[in-house]
């Protein structure tokens, strides 16, 4: 989907939708606004219910400040024109309340971007805005003093977040990204001391897989056509379900011995399609795509383990306060969370990009997944449903225990019920 073609007024209703959907802001709360190639700014209408806004809600403020609509527009308007004032860089500004990121708003404090790599790379520095009246000028003020820092992303205190952006789906990507961050960091808050990731750490294991060499597929069979819809459909249900953000998380299945497919690189994921998705065959890519980073991780999984067909990285937020903290997870909750997720080993964060054979031996029938330190968790199993169940009941488990702290001791399954269960279901 090229959706930077569509017109100013669809692109805020698209967005819009995917926030207020995303329960990341209200009926009253939030306001979106995009900076055309004319100097006109489109905006959401003031006192307008956002979750059931049409195209003729969106409102335009001419360059000589007239108004064209059939609404006011938001009353935050001023702080948005400020902004494009401010940098002559961005064309889109989101502005909402997500609750993970007003409980930063409120300590007047802003998110750890190091803890997962991603973060900081879609997000950049994260700015601190003092408070002042919201719709007024000196709130406007205080934002745009931060963009001129060349941060893109700030906190406003006691109010909620902005984001701007050189257009609005990657200011988007960048304002779920970052609650994401935090809703990670409050969660990991409450079982233990959160760390971070090395600048130096971070730097030193990028991996490009642009430069994988290419081929160009004969045909596409029917498995493969199947495989490839079935994918989509899991990964759109993945966002959905918040375990998947636009930019994180990777899906693959094998093809065969030496091939497989895998999600593409920097795709929104709510939005990926069928053609979307790369073939890796023989250590090459399918031309003209760029494949997840992960893509030689996941090839060292399928050539040392035969019984794997499927795998999942992702980064829902409960499981990841396990990742980005010292706390193990422990599976021996309920009869499901051991059945499905069974032992949970943490690796360091270097060892899929330093070791990854290394890496891939941990995986078997009694460990099918792992936490990677301060990056991810990886799914294995045997087609693209087994897999996708054990994500969610991993994210689930993780929920249950953090959710657990405060009203009692755990008490986990004994090891006579863990044999008595590994006995009934023949494990």
């Amino acid at each position: 989907m090229d959706i930077h073609v569509l017109h100013p007024a669809d692109q805020i209703i698209m967005i819009m939708e995917r926030v207020y959907e995303s329960g990341l802001t209200t009926t009253s709360g939030g306001n979106i606004s995009i900076l055309d190639e004319n100097g006109d700014i489109w905006i959401t209408p003031a006192s307008v219910d956002k979750g059931s806004l049409t195209r003729r809600d969106i409102v335009k403020v001419n360059v000589d400040g007239t108004v064209e609509g059939i609404h006011k527009p938001s009353s935050e308007f001023p702080f948005h024109q400020l902004i494009y004032k401010a940098r002559s860089g961005i064309k889109a500004v989101i502005h909402a309340h997500p609750p993970a990121l007003v409980a930063f708003s409120i300590v007047r404090n802003v998110p750890n971007t190091w803890m997962v790599p991603s973060v900081q790379h879609v997000c950049g520095e994260v700015g601190l805005a003092t408070y002042a009246l919201p719709g007024s000028t000196e709130l406007g003020e205080n934002i745009a003093d931060v963009f001129k820092k060349g941060i893109n992303t700030v906190i406003l205190e006691n109010h909620g977040v902005v984001v701007g952006f050189p257009n609005l789906f990657r200011a988007y990507k960048a304002f779920e990204t970052l609650d994401f961050s935090a809703r990670i960091e409050l969660e990991a808050s409450r079982i233990g001391k959160p760390t971070e990731i090395s600048k130096e750490l971070l730097e030193k294991h990028e991996i490009d897989t642009k430069e994988l060499k290419e081929f160009i597929p004969e045909t596409y069979g029917i498995r493969e056509r199947e495989l490839r819809t079935e994918m989509c459909q899991l990964i759109h249900r993945a966002y959905k379900q918040q375990l998947f953000t636009s930019t994180q998380g990777t899906f693959s299945h094998r093809l065969s011995d030496n091939s497989f497919l895998i999600t593409p690189y920097d795709i929104d994921r709510k939005y990926i399609e069928p053609g979307d998705i790369v073939r890796i065959e023989n250590g090459k890519k399918e031309i003209g795509k760029t494949p997840s980073r992960a893509a030689m991780f996941h090839q060292s999984i399928y050539e040392l383990h035969p019984h794997i067909e499927s795998i999942i990285i992702a980064h829902p937020p409960h499981f990841m306060a396990f990742a980005v903290t010292d706390v193990q997870f422990d599976s021996r909750t309920i009869p499901e969370s051991y059945l499905l997720l069974k032992n949970v080993p943490k690796l360091d964060y270097e060892a899929p990009y330093v070791e990854p054979n290394k890496a891939a031996k941990v995986f078997n029938k009694q460990t099918p997944l792992a936490i990677v330190k301060n990056d991810c968790v990886i799914v294995t199993g045997k087609n693209l449903l087994h897999a996708f169940d054990r994500l969610e009941v991993a994210e689930y488990s993780a929920k249950a225990l953090i959710s657990s702290v405060g009203i009692g001791d755990i008490v986990h399954i004994s090891d006579k019920e863990i044999k008595d269960l590994e006995e009934a279901f023949d494990l």
